[in-house]
């Protein structure tokens, strides 16, 4: 009876863990956001064990049901598309009603796009606060103003179809000299970081355009 989280390979295989293997290996059955991605994985690290869909449209109507099998005994993982679950990806109520029931959870360490972002930013990254996916629409005002107010290093996800209006939107809270970071496709072939000022890669995103998975650290 215990429940795995298991972090998987934001884009190269090779951060695959030793024990994430063993683990994926060993458990009765692996939640996957998605069991079509995460089929290729599991194949190439030989990996046989039953697996479900686990994500944020059902999370709802079978997490009652998960943990009535774990309480009966059995022993399952949970796994993102890429990262750790629970990092902008379902986790947290399965988590949440594991620990209400008295079932053991255990959180590997593994990959996540924010950590190697931060740091590889040049950016202060004793303290930062993480925001996931900032709202598109409703509510950036009042997110912007209170950031702008922050002593701490911020970094957030955001969609590369909106990276350029937000850089530039955010020039009017922070001031165009504020020092910003951009990851784009962490870990990935076309891995790459852009810094300088946000009025510098304003410019630059407004010419060029961005494709990927994108990191903003500022």
């Amino acid at each position: 009876m215990k429940l795995f989280v298991v972090p998987t390979p934001i884009g190269n295989l090779e951060d695959m863990t030793f024990r994430a293997v063993r683990v994926l290996k060993e458990v009765g059955l692996i939640l996957c956001e998605d069991t079509r991605t995460s089929g290729f994985l599991l194949k190439h690290f030989e990996i046989a064990t039953p697996k479900t869909s686990y994500h944020l449209h059902n999370e709802h109507k079978i997490t009652e049901q998960l943990v009535n099998e774990m309480l009966a005994g059995k022993t399952m993982a949970i796994i993102s598309d890429a990262g750790t679950p629970g990092i902008s990806d379902c986790a947290y109520l399965l988590v949440r009603e594991c620990i209400k029931n008295n079932i053991p959870v255990e959180c590997l360490p593994g990959a996540t796009a924010l950590v190697p972002a931060v740091v590889a930013s040049g950016l202060p990254c004793d303290t930062f606060l993480y925001l996931g996916f900032l709202p598109p629409k409703k509510g950036r005002h009042t997110l912007f103003t209170n950031l702008a107010a922050q002593k701490h290093t911020v970094v957030f996800y955001e969609s590369p179809h909106r990276l350029a209006k937000t850089i530039k939107e955010m020039i009017g809270y922070f001031g165009p000299e504020k020092q910003v970071c951009v990851g784009r496709e962490i870990s990935k072939k076309f891995e790459e970081y852009k810094r300088g000022t946000l009025q510098q890669l304003s410019d630059y995103y407004e010419e060029k355009g961005i494709k990927g998975e994108v990191v903003v650290v500022i």
